[in-house]
């Protein structure tokens, strides 16, 4: 939490001086009744004691007080709220180790099962596209609403060879421009989220994409799909293709996204469940003073009921 004015906070100091005031007016009352000579005839006139009650009025008071000037000092929070619009492209590897079956039935084809669930989950109103890439890279589905379009082209991924990352994160990053140009300066905010399991062997590095993403203002958050010990048939041998999450979380990093895991078809719903919250909502901060002058409020209308119950009387 923070304060949008907090040189209000000052008034607190005086809190102290009024709880110490306080003190000293019942130290004084104290000394008054030890002047009374007669101390038995004062416990027969005298009416019950309110014992710790007499004190609520006062501390309720003081605290009334606190919630007040907290709040006249403007507190604010972090305050997650929908999106109204956004431009997310999913970047597929579809290079030959996908095939390897250490993710059942095959990486590729549970990839394809994530993607599917993940766009039952993101908003109808974002605009999502898909970029496949393996010795090359293609725009399968510019940014668009329409699901089934989506759906169809990732039913058709196909494998091929050799693995171009870079060129995968660029690809995306122009269907996001080119698509947002018609908004002008009011283009909805961009993501690539980007499922790959191998190290870059094409195109322009990850290292460049990376740079290409921050100066486009869109960060690529990265899910390393498949384990260690992945293997794939080429020719009647295999080849191990494990997977190289190093690569991947520093792309992530460089380019102010998130590094995921996925070691199974559940694990990577899971990530993309993710995914789509965060992508789904904004961090915004707003101000929370009501809270305080409204619990200060129902504070001093508990002190009053109080009062009148215990002592019947107003404080």
């Amino acid at each position: 939490m923070s304060f949008l004015d907090p040189v209000r906070l000052l008034l607190l100091l005086g809190l102290p001086v009024l709880i110490a005031a306080y003190v000293v007016m019942q130290v004084r009352r104290g000394r008054y009744a030890v002047r009374f000579t007669n101390l038995a005839l004062l416990d027969k006139v005298a009416p019950a004691k309110p014992g710790w009650r007499r004190h609520l009025p006062a501390a309720a008071f003081l605290l009334m007080l606190g919630l007040f000037v907290t709040g006249f000092a403007r507190p604010a929070a972090d305050v997650r709220v929908p999106r109204e619009q956004a431009t997310i492209m999913l970047a597929v590897d579809v290079s030959a180790s996908m095939e390897a079956t250490d993710v059942e039935p095959n990486r590729l084809e549970a990839a394809k099962d994530a993607a599917r669930t993940f766009l039952g989950r993101v908003p109808d109103r974002f605009n999502i596209g898909l970029v496949s890439f393996s010795g090359t890279a293609s725009v399968a589905v510019p940014p668009t609403t329409d699901r089934q379009a989506m759906r169809t082209a990732i039913d058709g991924l196909r494998l091929g060879p050799r693995t171009a990352i870079g060129e995968g994160i660029i690809a995306s990053l122009d269907a996001i421009a080119g698509f947002g140009a018609q908004f002008g300066e009011d283009a909805p905010p961009g993501r690539v989220v980007l499922l790959s399991d191998g190290t870059n062997t094409a195109g322009r590095s990850p290292e460049e994409g990376a740079r290409r993403a921050v100066q486009a203002r869109v960060p690529v958050s990265t899910i390393a799909y498949g384990t260690p010990e992945g293997v794939m048939i080429q020719g009647g041998r295999e080849i191990p293709v494990p997977v190289d999450g190093p690569a991947l979380e520093r792309l992530a990093q460089d380019s102010g996204g998130r590094f995921y895991e996925a070691a199974s078809g559940d694990e990577l719903r899971g990530v993309y469940e993710d995914i789509g919250s965060s992508i789904g909502y904004r961090t915004e901060q707003r101000e929370i003073w009501g809270w305080f002058i409204a619990a200060g409020l129902l504070l001093s209308c508990a002190v009053a009921a109080g009062s009148l119950l215990w002592f019947s009387r107003l404080p």
